[in-house]
């Protein structure tokens, strides 16, 4: 089988390499000899990180695309405009098509599985969510015998070694994202990883599979952790929880939730657990209840492992021949974002007087809102305070009420500060 390869970088080398590495165990698995005979790479003189013997480099991707002699062309250059032309030619081509683009695949992944379906092709995505977790194969059939209700994880290393740090070293936001930029963990513009996008991306993919729907990436609500502030976590910590970026996706009665936010979690469940650039997703099924997917989310060998997977899966024909396992890819509805229900968490800093908690409370409980827990510290001589409370479960439409009515208030000293809590049962 002739591969041929849009981008040689991080992704690409490390296919190049492991496909070297374990040739004899994948001819073991497939009885097929799999070799890499064209890339298309930005400069032809480029130092990487993969030998380049045998492989035809070209700096005009769509040579890759338009050769006769490849059948599977692994699309693992990034960005989406280029690449969504790339990926249709390659499929109007007659080639299979694999990527680790979530960005491509939740924007416009819709347009391309129905091409690859109209033209009785694959086009597959493994390593576009959780690196080299086998997330969507788990979904699709390990857990097939099961109505999902939920899936929940930390999708983004970034940001899950930023609260990390945060949390155990007691670090603010800005200084430990320079030094993720400075490991090659954030990029030089971090947007995507810190505000969410790129989570926002995974969670759709993760969604459409799970629950059976179309792609549905505008549909995602999306929060970053850029205002987490050491208060925060130093008050989560001592309530019990850890704080974590996670992105969930709940079927509640035919209705579909997507949601990336930071979020407080009991410090007693293994995902709470997960720190550092790892990656995990929780899912639960009706049948087996939750189980737990924990590895690399990033990095070239275990992202390769993925694209390498969704490989063997074709020379293998063990993909559906039905787009993985859709009868028909149709929309969802969304919940009413007024109508999550969750527990929160607020931050408050106000003037430390008598009655204000009592009126604090008072307000909650005018919007049928009863308080779990309080911690409270003064933190300067103007008799400031922080005032942490955890809430019962609720309607998020009630805490957003009874916040603005808290804001309002003169003993108030700051915006009020909402995370949500999942206890994950």
């Amino acid at each position: 089988m002739n591969i041929g390869i849009l981008g040689l970088g991080t992704v690409g080398g490390g296919v190049v390499n492991v496909l070297a590495k374990n040739q004899a165990e994948l001819f073991r698995r497939t009885g097929v000899q799999i070799q890499v005979t064209h890339a298309a790479v930005r400069e032809l003189d480029q130092s990487r990180i993969c030998s380049t013997e045998g492989i035809q480099l070209t700096q005009d991707p769509f040579e890759v695309v338009n050769t006769t002699s490849i059948d599977v062309v692994l699309e693992l250059m990034g960005g989406t405009s280029l690449a969504k032309e790339l990926v249709a030619v390659a499929i109007k081509n007659g080639k299979h098509v694999i990527t680790a683009n979530k960005a491509l695949i939740a924007t416009h992944g819709n347009e391309l599985l129905n091409l690859a379906k109209a033209n009785k092709l694959h086009l597959l995505f493994e390593a576009a969510v959780a690196g080299g977790i086998p997330i969507l194969k788990s979904l699709e059939q390990g857990l097939s015998a099961n109505k999902i209700e939920m899936v929940t994880g930390i999708i983004n290393g970034t940001g899950n070694f930023i609260l990390t740090e945060m949390r155990d070293k007691g670090r603010d936001f800005a200084d430990v994202l320079k030094e993720a930029q400075d490991l090659g963990y954030a990029e030089t513009d971090p947007t995507f990883d810190v505000e969410g996008i790129d989570a926002a991306h995974k969670l759709a993919i993760l969604a459409a599979i799970a629950f059976g729907c179309e792609l549905q990436f505008d549909k995602v609500s999306t929060e970053g952790i850029s205002q987490i502030s050491g208060e925060d976590v130093a008050f989560a910590t001592e309530l019990g929880y850890s704080i974590k970026h996670l992105g969930i996706a709940k079927n509640i009665n035919g209705e579909v939730q997507m949601r990336v936010h930071p979020t407080l979690i009991p410090k007693s469940r293994l995902l709470a657990n997960v720190d550092g650039v790892m990656n995990a997703v929780l899912i639960k099924g009706n049948a087996v209840g939750s189980t737990l997917y924990y590895g690399a989310g990033a990095g070239d060998e275990a992202t390769a492992s993925a694209v390498i997977a969704d490989l063997v899966d074709i020379i293998k024909g063990t993909v559906s021949s039905d787009i993985l396992g859709w009868q028909s890819l149709k929309a969802m509805p969304s919940q009413n974002q007024n109508e999550i229900k969750s527990i929160f968490y607020l931050r408050l800093l106000a003037t430390d007087e008598t009655g204000v908690l009592a009126d604090i409370t008072s307000i909650l409980a005018s919007h049928n809102i009863s308080v779990e827990s309080v911690v409270q510290k003064q933190i300067d001589a103007q008799n400031n305070a922080h005032i942490a409370i955890i809430t019962n479960q609720v309607k998020t439409g009630n805490i957003n009420a009874a916040v603005i009515d808290i804001q309002k208030k003169n003993f108030i000293q700051e915006t009020v500060k909402i995370i949500h809590v999942e206890t994950l049962d």
